[in-house]
């Protein structure tokens, strides 16, 4: 949990960073890449990081740019990367016009109230996971996968 605005927001810069990383690895032909036929695409990951930021930050109380659940995944990763860097810079701006203290603040979470400080820890170790997913596709995909926590075969 976070208790520091300052520490959400330093990790939140290296985080969103990572994302953006592996989200501009992403090619329009290789959206429908999936580890077997009927789990989860890179198209559908990357748009779900982009929905899931947005629906972290609405209920730590943040007002950012986010899209609805019923939209449909973007047919090109230019858009996908575009909603991502919309969603992660209003992350951003609207944490920075908090006080520590706002991070204790305790709201309605998932299924139980939480601090809000709670929720932001929440929102950025959810991205790691489905970051990762998509790590393990861009290769299957054989595509470049950026070294967002350590170098990558690919930059050797």
């Amino acid at each position: 949990m976070y208790r520091q605005v300052d520490d959400f927001l330093q990790e939140w810069s290296n985080a969103s960073n990572g994302t953006l990383q592996v989200l501009q690895a992403l090619t329009d032909d290789k959206l429908d890449q999936s580890i077997v036929e009927g789990h989860s695409t890179l198209g559908w990951l990357g748009w779900h990081l982009v929905g899931a930021a947005g629906y972290f930050s609405y209920l730590a109380g943040l007002k950012v740019p986010s899209i609805r659940q019923e939209d449909p995944v973007p047919t090109t990763a230019a858009e996908i990367v575009t909603a991502y860097e919309s969603v992660a810079k209003g992350i951003k701006e609207e944490v920075a016009k908090l006080a520590n203290e706002d991070l204790l603040e305790v709201v309605n979470g998932f299924t139980a109230p939480m601090p809000k400080g709670a929720i932001l820890r929440v929102l950025i170790d959810h991205q790691t996971h489905h970051r990762g997913q998509m790590t393990v596709l861009l290769r299957q995909a054989g595509l470049p996968v950026p070294g967002v926590m350590g170098p990558t075969k690919e930059m050797q």
